[in-house]
């Protein structure tokens, strides 16, 4: 039984022989000059300025969490329509049931504001 991995260890083997032998390799034959324009943030070609902690709107972050949120749901659609005739009607009302739930969760998040972008 162990003998069916075997392929699945050589090429374990090979890819990270030959991940470490890349860095190593770039790291013998890369440049050493130290240059503080290379090493200097870069944001789009705009200079730095300010401070880094400012404050954001938690806006951004919960349209980018909600959109996580949904996108990861929506996904379970594609095996349910692939499986659905093997599924039978259970399947199929259960999925109902999912939809109406995260249909609930979407009006529920619009009602509340969440998806308003200011």
């Amino acid at each position: 039984m162990l003998s069916e991995y075997l392929p699945v260890v050589i090429q374990l083997l090979i890819a990270i022989g030959f991940a470490a032998f890349v860095l190593i390799v770039t790291h013998i034959l890369g440049p050493k000059r130290y240059d503080p324009i290379k090493h200097d943030t870069y944001e789009c070609g705009v200079d730095y300025y300010g401070n880094a902690q400012r404050k954001f709107a938690i806006k951004f972050y919960i349209i980018s969490v909600l959109f996580v949120l949904f996108d990861v749901e929506v996904i379970f659609l594609y095996p349910w329509a692939i499986n659905l005739v093997d599924l039978g009607w259970q399947g199929f009302w259960g999925m109902f049931v999912f939809l109406g739930i995260l249909t609930f969760a979407i009006l529920f998040a619009w009602k509340k504001g969440a998806l308003e972008w200011e």
